[in-house]
């Protein structure tokens, strides 16, 4: 088999293609959600702070010189990273367990138990013709 068509086979697996959609549809994900991070969600919360841009946020180490920039943390874009992050993580929360809902199906009822075997009427048959003569033998008593 030739390597051509081992690959052939390998990407046209549902699996990869699935992998691929969702690639692809998570990349479109990722930009409504740092859309909804940056143009929704912070404005308030930067009003709310007194008008203060996170990513802006910084600790001077070292001020620059002319031939050396400044050396700072940047403390507010890790701030916004981390709101990035808590708000994906939810959107996705969110998405799987809407998905999960509509993937829920009704519970089936239990299968019905198997007819008894020929042996097994038989059997019962014989103990209920016994149980009837125990009965009829005690009542003649």
């Amino acid at each position: 088999m030739g390597v051509l068509t081992e690959f052939r086979e390998f990407a046209v697996k549902g699996n990869v293609v699935d992998m691929a959609v969702g690639v692809v549809v998570g990349g479109a994900f990722g930009k409504i959600v740092t859309s909804l991070v940056n143009d929704v969600v912070m404005p308030p919360i930067g009003l709310a702070v007194g008008g203060v841009n996170f990513t802006s946020l910084v600790i001077t180490l070292k001020d620059a010189t002319d031939k050396t920039p400044a050396v700072a943390v940047r403390y507010g874009v890790f701030a916004q990273t981390i709101f990035d992050f808590l708000i994906v993580s939810s959107a996705i929360f969110g998405a799987v367990k809407l998905i999960n809902r509509l993937k829920r199906e009704e519970p089936k009822p239990p299968p019905a138990p198997p007819e008894p075997t020929k042996t097994e009427v038989l059997l019962t048959e014989i103990l209920d013709a016994l149980r009837e003569r125990a009965k009829d033998a005690t009542s003649h008593e």
